[in-house]
């Protein structure tokens, strides 16, 4: 084996980098234990997929034995009748109906088990996705996307290639080894059965050694991969950023230093492999040069026949053709447990934010939402909301309002039950929210985020996705609701238009403003705008805020907003500072309070009056610079 210097030999890898409550990765037994159940739900298949299997080598046996037979039989004179009936009726006829028959057997039994290999794949599948969604937001804060879907697409095709390796190559050659070296006690002296049973037993031994020494190269292989994945997809994600500041080069040269470690580390994967191949070939050499010498001085001392030699090398070649692959198939095995393994761990993952035992749907009386002196924390060792206390009464309007970083759009995120709160409670129409299901919560609040993210999808499908069932015509009621149905008709392709990756096709106007049409169509008892117009023009913002204080009339409405000329209309205005609630009240109360929410409209209004003043100014340079030309 080739030594490789320092300099040349990569770093090791570090193990998988876990998300928050993952488990280390487990056992290889562990990993297929997990896998079990979901084969085992359709045992009656798996167990006729056996009988099946069983059958098919007892007929792939029976092959080279009747071409014992066959040859034997040849020693007939010429013109003896036997020659006409025995031979060509009898011993052809039943070597092609054995050859058949091990066919078909072997077909009977991939038709019985597709099902539970592709259902286990479905079943599995699903499961992961489910639990991906049934993670908290601190979770997929914390997630590399490109790292953990490459994840779960190895996952998944490591189930198919485990259950087709194991059922189609695995059991089949250990059931024939079992039924050869039982023919060769019963039928020749025990050399035969000994030679044969070395050479396996020295054939698995050295494979299953050397792949466990070879499959820490596989693993960092992996990790490698996964970590070249991320940076690429992390990259494509944030193509604009890199556009903006020139970095091109830059996010190639790292994408391009892990591509080499990758191939470092696959360049020695692929060297101890060609060592384990000549050291299995050399294995089987062996073993079949002495059983070949043992049947060809049986044959020469009189004990054996010629069919008996071509019988002895028949069954060693079928025997040593499915073994040839066995190190090939228990790599391949191996890597099925190490990628199914990741996607176990991930599933496995603890679900920070569940329903507890016995918990009921919401019971909507007259959507009253109470936050009862909350206490709440990214970090254990950073407050982000300190002792919060207020009451949106049924059917009224509450705004939020405060510097950036005061705690404002983390009252959405509890109240959609993102996090769990850290001390208080948050009560909905007297019922806690740790005490209801999630489902029920959120389907009885709309949201229009600050930061509106799209399906890459069409405009309508983006839309509906407020209420999947909805008619056509309410969609578009929808969409003229948020002004923004007569921009859709002049597209070319209408409602069908792309809004390509995360909307990006789409201003941040218009994105929000689809955000509004899915929140109105939703049409939910308590609503939720977070900063809902805060990428609109004037003129749009006008007519949509008009909208939303339609929408909002009778339903309880949670307003966060930094224009504060958009929350004057609210029943009750808090203003926010480094987590505590410092003021509240009407517009009209805290303006005549003259605190920190008068000085914060002072300073807003004095910003707007010189925009309008530049604004003018640049105006009248336009139109004199129009006259001097």
């Amino acid at each position: 084996m080739r030594r490789y210097s320092t300099t040349a030999e990569p770093s090791p890898a570090k193990p998988a980098t876990l998300f928050p409550g993952q488990r280390a990765p487990r056992s290889d037994w562990q990993t297929v234990r997990n896998l079990v159940p979901y084969v085992w739900h359709y045992k009656w298949r798996v167990m006729l997929a056996l009988v099946c299997l069983v059958a098919a080598k007892f007929a792939n046996l029976g092959v080279p034995v009747l071409m014992k037979r066959l040859i034997d039989s040849m020693n007939i004179t010429a013109g003896d009748p036997r020659a006409l009936l025995v031979v060509p009726v009898g011993l052809i006829v039943a070597y092609g109906v054995l050859r058949l028959s091990s066919t078909l057997f072997t077909e009977l039994r991939e038709i019985l088990f597709s099902k539970v290999t592709q259902s286990a794949v479905r079943e599995i599948a699903l499961q992961v996705f489910r639990h991906l969604h049934a993670l908290s937001l601190r979770f997929h804060l914390d997630r590399q996307t490109g790292g953990m879907s490459r994840d779960i697409e190895r996952g998944t095709r490591g189930i198919q290639s485990l259950i087709s390796y194991s059922l189609y190559s695995i059991l089949p050659t250990l059931v024939e080894m079992a039924l050869v070296l039982g023919f060769f006690v019963l039928h020749y002296d025990i050399w035969f059965a000994a030679i044969t049973g070395c050479a396996l037993v020295g054939y698995i031994v050295f494979t299953i050694v050397v792949t466990e020494w070879r499959t820490h190269f596989r693993r960092k292989m992996n990790e490698l991969d996964s970590r070249a994945n991320q940076k690429a997809i992390d990259s494509l994600l944030n193509f604009e950023t890199v556009k903006y500041f020139g970095n091109e080069e830059y996010e190639a040269q790292r994408y391009d230093e892990n591509l080499r470690k990758y191939r470092t580390a696959a360049i020695r994967s692929q060297n101890s492999l060609s060592f384990l191949n000549f050291g299995q070939q050399t294995i089987i050499a062996a073993g079949l040069i002495l059983i070949l010498w043992r049947a060809t001085v049986g044959v020469v001392a009189g004990k054996l026949t010629l069919g008996d030699l071509v019988l002895v090398n028949t069954l060693m070649i079928q025997l040593y053709i499915p073994l040839n692959f066995l190190g090939v198939i228990y790599r391949e095995i191996k890597q099925a447990t190490t990628d199914m393994d990741r996607m176990f761990v991930l599933l496995g993952t603890h679900q920070e934010v569940a329903d507890t035992a016995g918990a009921q749907p919401l019971k909507v009386q007259g959507a009253e939402v109470r936050f009862r002196h909350v206490r709440f924390g990214y970090e254990s060792n950073r407050v982000i909301l300190d002792d919060v206390d207020f009451t949106i009464a049924a059917g009224t309007t509450t705004a939020v309002v405060g510097h950036s970083g005061s705690g404002k759009s983390t009252l959405a995120r509890l109240l959609f039950r993102f996090y769990d709160v850290g001390g208080g409670a948050i009560l909905i129409d007297g019922q806690d929210m740790r005490q209801i299901t999630q489902d029920s919560l959120r389907r009885s609040i709309g949201i229009v985020p600050q930061d509106t993210v799209l399906f890459n999808d069409s405009i309508f499908y983006n839309i509906a996705y407020g209420r999947p069932d909805a008619t056509h015509d309410e969609v578009i009621a929808a969409a003229s609701a948020a002004q923004i149905d007569q921009f859709i008709r002049e597209l070319p392709t209408g409602y069908d238009t792309p809004v390509g990756e995360r909307g990006l096709k789409l201003s941040g106007g218009e994105k929000q403003r689809v955000a509004i049409a899915r929140t109105l169509l939703k049409n939910p008892p308590i609503l939720v705008f977070d900063e809902a117009t805060s990428a609109l023009d004037s003129r749009t913002e006008q007519a949509i805020q008009a909208e939303l204080m339609r929408l909002a009339q009778n339903r309880t409405t949670l307003l966060i907003a930094h224009r504060l000329s958009t929350v004057v209309h609210a029943d009750q205005i808090l203003v926010m500072d480094h987590g505590r609630i410092v003021e509240r009240g009407t517009h009209a109360e805290l303006m005549r309070a003259g605190g920190r929410y008068a000085e914060m409209w002072e300073i807003q209004a004095r910003s707007a009056a010189q925009g309008e003043t530049v604004a003018d100014e640049l105006a009248i340079d336009v139109g004199d610079a129009t006259q001097d030309a």
